[in-house]
């Protein structure tokens, strides 16, 4: 496989060579987004009252730059850095070439099933499919597309056929795709342990499986309505998860939702154990209206692994006050209960803040 990547990396050397030269060199331009948030919250598991975090906040710093060769072809770069200390200070970093074969992307992004996921509609700082519900209460993570995160990777997308387009990503088995191998350690220097089955460590610990994702998507706008749909799918050592999506839009109206499953043994090598794991199932529903500057949305998820149901539920508002700013809102609720154990948690919060994006 590896040498079938040199190979074409070749090919496409020298089909770029001696076009590069007419284009205009690639200069990077700013971008990205700050989000400032304000909220509470009260649960029964915390003694303190329920208040995990008063504020929370959220800032990334893109870099982007492209050319265009003289055969047609855009090649460029992405570089996301997060705007806090952080483990993982460089969020995203990948080159990308797109012409008229779709597009190609290499470098530590997202897989093809991640990026094409559909799931309900939702506004507002927090929700509860993936959402940061979690940063504001002590709650598992429902979440409908549980991809591998940030890999080194290279993805390949076709052009939109009518709507329809499909994407595929691979990820080698050379032990610096980050991901955590319970069966090596039971915890590493920053604190994941062997719970965190797919997650990710450093770019110099892997648990040297091939990942392998894919999604085929629909979109399109029709008479008084739109119409986008989601397949998706990834496999990660002895396991996969599968997952679907959908979206209706009809006037100012969205409703849809989405539905995962993870198999016990995905993100395990052959030697883990698979004893006291289960299958993950997990869906959400959701409704949205857009009203000139205001959008309003109504959520609900639900997961089960095992004997543990978590569901949580969320009302959001977004309104826009200027181009690149947003007043944001988010009221949330939540339920999880571990049969059998002392540990289930219930309770609710509310969030408000600002959103910049630029």
């Amino acid at each position: 496989m590896k040498k079938i990547l040199f190979a074409s990396s070749a090919i496409v050397a020298v089909a770029f060579a001696g076009q590069a030269s007419a284009s205009e060199p690639i200069k990077l331009s700013v971008g990205g987004f700050m989000e400032q948030w304000v909220g509470f919250a009260d649960q029964d598991l915390d003694a303190a009252g329920g208040r995990v975090n008063a504020f929370q906040s959220d800032t990334e710093v893109y870099f982007t730059g492209s050319t265009t060769l003289d055969n047609g072809i855009e090649i460029g770069a992405r570089i996301e850095l997060e705007g806090e200390s952080s483990t993982d200070q460089v969020d995203e970093q990948f080159l990308f070439v797109n012409g008229g074969f779709g597009r190609i992307e290499m470098g530590k992004n997202d897989s093809a099933a991640d990026a094409m996921g559909v799931t309900a509609p939702r506004v507002g700082p927090v929700g509860p499919n993936d959402g940061g519900m979690e940063d504001w209460v002590n709650m598992t993570i429902i979440d409908t597309v549980p991809s591998s995160g940030d890999q080194n990777r290279v993805t390949y997308y076709t052009p939109n056929f009518g709507g329809f387009q499909a994407g595929v990503s691979f990820a080698d088995d050379s032990r610096t795709n980050g991901t955590f191998d319970k069966s090596v350690t039971t915890t590493t220097s920053n604190g994941v342990t062997s719970t965190n089955v797919g997650g990710l460590t450093s770019d110099t610990s892997g648990a040297g499986d091939n990942i392998v994702s894919a999604a085929v998507a629909y979109s399109n706008d029709f008479d008084g309505f739109s119409l986008g749909l989601s397949l998706e799918g990834e496999n990660q050592g002895e396991g996969n998860w599968y997952g679907a999506g959908v979206n209706v839009g009809f006037g100012n109206f969205t409703v849809g939702g989405s539905y995962g499953t993870k198999e016990e043994d995905y993100g395990l090598t052959s030697r883990n154990s698979t004893a006291g794991l289960d299958d993950t199932d997990a869906f959400d529903l959701g409704v949205s209206y857009a009203m000139d500057a205001a959008s309003v949305s109504a959520t609900y998820a639900y997961q089960e692994t095992g004997s543990t149901e978590t569901q949580g539920a969320s009302v959001g508002l977004n309104y826009t006050l200027g181009a690149g700013v947003s007043w944001q809102s988010s009221v949330f609720w939540f339920d999880e209960d571990k049969a059998g154990t002392t540990s289930d948690n219930d309770g609710y919060g509310a969030i408000t803040g600002i959103a910049l994006s630029f």
